[in-house]
């Protein structure tokens, strides 16, 4: 953050506070998709993957789990593998609370695993420094523990775009947004198997968006898959 946006932040801190709770009462929240969370389908190599993350991963702003980013990308993937596929994801999760989780669930092996992760942790004020930690020790975790070969972090979207915030907290959390995304390119970067997925204006069509101006809507879930499923085409070798 440089010294103007600080200032600045320090001056409008009682509006964004204001504003910040004022969105808390008045956004709908909306249901998680119904659906299946995990299943197997497609043929040739087989091929498997866990969907981990928040409630964009989970489809929020989708009727079902098939228009969600689950169901769109497990049916771009069977044409080309036998598909193995998960999806562990809740409204509200942050960084912190998968961390908590993941030690819990079974210890199976994952060859992809792709991660829809940040808006809640900028929504809760977490510091760039703890952002890169957990993020790091996420990619660890998932590595040690699964098996990954290849682990897609999807970025942040552009919130500094969301109808749902007001302005200037739209202001703000947009620019907190776009600082986290660059540490988290930086992760990706830094760690082998890993790779930063952006959810750029291309991709993010506000227009596609959700009732709640908050949450993807199943065209943005769409291209999500697309971009998601190119990526995972061009691994080198699925498991046998």
């Amino acid at each position: 953050m440089n010294l103007r946006h600080g200032l600045a932040t320090l001056a409008l801190g009682p509006v964004l506070l204001a504003q910040g709770k004022r969105v808390r009462r008045t956004v709908p929240t909306l249901p998680e998709p119904a659906g299946e969370r995990e299943g197997v389908l497609g043929s040739g190599p087989r091929l498997r993957l866990l969907i981990l993350g928040d409630s964009a991963a989970a489809g929020v702003g989708a009727d079902t789990q098939d228009a969600a980013l689950s169901g769109q990308l497990a049916v771009l993937l069977a044409p080309t593998f036998r598909l193995h596929w998960k999806l562990l994801a809740f409204t509200g999760a942050t960084t912190r609370e998968i961390l908590r989780r993941l030690p819990r669930e079974p210890a199976a092996g994952f060859d992809v695993v792709i991660t829809s992760l940040g808006v809640n942790d900028v929504t809760g004020r977490r510091s760039l420094d703890t952002w890169r930690r957990q993020q790091l020790e996420l990619v660890e975790l998932v590595q040690e523990r699964f098996g990954a070969r290849q682990i897609i972090l999807s970025g942040l979207p552009p919130m500094h775009r969301f109808p749902a915030l007001p302005q200037p907290l739209r202001w703000y959390i947009g620019n907190r947004a776009r600082d986290f995304n660059r540490v988290l390119a930086d992760v990706a970067a830094s760690r082998p198997g890993c790779e930063f997925l952006a959810l750029g204006h291309e991709m993010m069509d506000i227009s596609a968006m959700a009732c709640d101006g908050f949450h993807p809507g199943p065209p943005i879930y769409t291209l999500w898959a697309r971009e998601a499923a190119k990526r995972i085409q061009h691994q080198k070798e699925p498991t046998p």
